[in-house]
């Protein structure tokens, strides 16, 4: 599975993802079948932990690729949740090219890295023990997530780090640390996102990047972004529900 989500990503395959925060298996295993390409299970926002994220895995099963979000650049922690067996991890608030090359080892068996080999889902339980080993390090997807001014400075030395097949942009967090907090659609904004899709796309990476809804994420996937999330599972249930009411209300006052 990750085989070929991982060959769609460096083709450039427009993917369409959104944001999972519920943590809700049901909820996952609807999103996978919904028709999109992939999911965003976000760590760092939610109540999501460890054994949340497992049981998602599960629910969706192993040909739906899933990228989770950890809350932090800490070793253990990125160590579980490769144990449950995503299609790879998102590291947010990634700066310097050093500390991209820090996630990338923790992330890779030896002798590329320093993964401390376990006995656990990502592995059949020990069935596939060998075979998972013999291509972790080349099919799990480790992406940077770029959200700071500091890291954009950056990017030019970011993106050389081998290993690397994707970036994602974080524009909130980006424009905040611009003074422009929510502003994501200001010109000084939009520039440093452009920036950062040139750098990907002048080296062969991935740029992926997050907006609420269709209509933000167009321009982004106009000027070459290809790994797009899309929203939150949350929104998609309130906004439908609102949908729902205003129109009933709309019949209602016409009757």
């Amino acid at each position: 599975m990750n085989g070929s989500f991982l060959n769609r990503l460096r083709k450039g395959d427009l993917l369409l993802g959104t944001i999972l925060t519920l943590p809700s298996p049901e909820v996952a295993e609807l999103l996978s079948r919904s028709g999109l390409d992939w999911l965003f299970v976000d760590m760092e926002h939610t109540l999501l932990d460890v054994q949340h994220v497992q049981r998602i895995l599960q629910a969706v099963g192993k040909e739906f690729p899933c990228l989770v979000r950890v809350p932090s650049m800490d070793e253990a922690l990125i160590r579980k949740v490769l144990e449950t067996g995503p299609s790879g991890i998102v590291v947010p608030h990634v700066n310097t090219p050093e500390e991209v090359e820090m996630i990338l080892r923790w992330s890779k068996y030896p002798p590329e890295g320093t993964r401390s080999v376990g006995i656990s889902r990502a592995q059949g339980y020990g069935l596939s023990l060998e075979d998972y080993m013999d291509r972790a390090n080349e099919t799990i997807v480790v992406v940077p997530q770029v959200e700071h001014i500091d890291a954009v400075n950056n990017i030019e030395s970011i993106v050389r780090v081998p290993g690397l097949s994707a970036i994602f942009v974080g524009p909130y967090d980006l424009s905040g640390s611009m003074g422009k907090l929510g502003k994501v659609t200001d010109p000084e904004v939009q520039e440093l996102i452009r920036k950062v899709k040139g750098a990907c796309l002048k080296v062969g990476l991935v740029p992926g990047i997050f907006g609420v809804d269709a209509a933000a994420v167009k321009p982004y996937i106009d000027i070459g972004y290809s790994l797009i999330a899309i929203g939150l599972d949350t929104s998609y249930l309130l906004k439908a529900i609102q949908q729902t009411l205003s129109f009933l209300q709309r019949e209602k006052g016409t009757s």
